[in-house]
């Protein structure tokens, strides 16, 4: 998870500053509930961190053209149909999706979608490296 803090420190700032809105969809959530499930996991915490998403981000709801969008693009060959969710659902929102999932911006480019919603971590952080630089 190299860079991770990094990319949470920039996050953490672009919310500070407010120059930038930050949205969650029930796919983050259960993603989310995916990982912590195969873990140990103290109760309280997640219930604080998911209270936390609650307050602090805006809910985005997936749209049928979305949900479509990622079925169709499941059946073209990328297995994570979570991620696929999440792009499509920034897509039909008009909104970006922050990722570090190379392959699914890889798989994308390869089947002409529009990356132009995607923002890779390594592409905020260069952002941020600059603005702090200027």
């Amino acid at each position: 998870m190299e860079g991770l803090r990094e990319a949470l420190v920039a996050l953490r700032e672009l919310r500070r500053e407010r120059k930038a809105k930050f949205y969650y969809t029930p796919f983050n959530i259960l993603e989310v509930l995916g990982k912590l499930a195969k873990l140990s996991y103290d109760a309280n915490i997640v219930a604080a961190g998911l209270s936390a998403i609650e307050e602090e981000f805006e809910l985005a709801h997936p749209t049928i053209k979305g949900y479509l969008k990622a079925l169709e693009l499941r059946r073209r060959g990328f297995s994570d149909l979570i991620d696929l969710l999440l792009y499509a659902t920034a897509v039909t929102r008009g909104l970006l999706l922050l990722t570090r999932d190379e392959s699914l911006i890889k798989f994308l480019e390869s089947h002409g979608e529009d990356v132009e919603s995607i923002l890779s971590e390594e592409e905020l952080l260069g952002i941020m490296r600059r603005k702090s630089s200027s």
